[in-house]
């Protein structure tokens, strides 16, 4: 019981992780069709803001979000009307949008990690904020992670139930679903599309704070961030949060159940095999709607 509880529980402290991270990137994906390679960089950058904010400020991260996220958000919101809008403009469809936004945010990726590794260098980085020993249920687990668990839910379900019940978010709904029904219900596409970039970045920076309460991050890591992301999106359905968040969680709990029962070196095999095996059973993901 108590192995059990401790897998299940370190899963979904990692899948929470995943879930929050992969939210801002169905955000920038499904609803602004932009598929971000730079999408891991803004997360370890926000990482490395949270650490200079600890290191020489003294300023807890929980408290950094106040001002990294408006900060994300800003920055990414920028990026979208300078470096993604003309692509946007010039762009036939979606499909060709797509396509250019990766050659975009590929050579984005290369702009942040530069900038990163001159500021910071290659090595790793970590420092410690309430990693306390807490016992639950037999179990013991660093406080700083049940803390990190418990924002990503928050931060994830307040901008899930945003979404569903306010104007602006039924207004990215219907963007997500279909753009051109959207603009013939009088809804501001291009609008609806940046400020849904924005807020995917925000998220991402988000899960960066978190993640750098209790993991060892470098300038280098952003690749494999936006890897699962992009996973967990396409498990979950391409623009569903609903489906991020449970693909986050599930992907969370399976590594962590294979790293403990089997080899630490097999949770990239389970990854993909899951990715798998939901795409063979559910090739829209989860909760994805097939399309006529």
């Amino acid at each position: 019981m108590t192995l059990a509880f401790d897998i299940v529980l370190s899963g979904l402290i990692l899948g929470g992780m995943y879930a929050l991270t992969a939210m801002g990137l169905t955000l920038q994906y499904g609803v602004a069709r932009i598929m971000n390679l730079s999408y891991g960089e803004f997360l370890v950058a926000a990482a490395f803001f949270a650490y200079w904010m600890f290191s020489s400020l003294a300023v807890s991260p929980l408290l950094g979000l106040i001002v990294i996220l408006p900060l994300a958000f800003v920055a990414n919101w920028a990026i979208y009307q300078i470096v993604l809008m003309p692509l946007v403009r010039r762009s036939k469809n979606r499909d060709m949008l797509e396509v250019d936004s990766i050659l975009a945010t590929f050579g984005l990726l290369f702009v942040i990690q530069g900038v990163m590794l001159v500021v910071f260098g290659g090595q790793y980085y970590s420092y410690s904020y309430l990693s306390i020993p807490l016992t639950l249920f037999g179990t013991t687990v660093a406080a700083n992670r049940l803390l990190a668990l418990v924002f990503a839910l928050v931060i994830g379900l307040v901008v899930y139930l945003a979404l569903k019940h306010t104007r602006t978010g039924t207004a990215i709904r219907a963007v997500a679903v279909n753009p051109v029904s959207a603009q013939l219900s009088a809804i501001d596409v291009r609008a609806a599309a940046a400020f849904a970039y924005a807020l995917g970045g925000a998220l991402v920076a988000a899960g960066g704070v978190l993640v750098s309460m209790f993991l060892t991050f470098n300038a280098a890591m952003g690749v494999a961030f936006t890897m699962k992301a992009l996973i967990v999106v396409i498990m979950g359905g391409v623009g569903n949060m609903m489906g991020a968040l449970v693909a986050g969680l599930l992907l969370g709990v399976a590594e962590t159940a294979v790293a403990r029962l089997v080899d630490p070196g097999l949770t990239l095999a389970v990854t993909f095999a899951l990715f798998l095996v939901v795409l063979l059973v559910r090739p829209t993901g989860l909760f994805g709607r097939p399309t006529s």
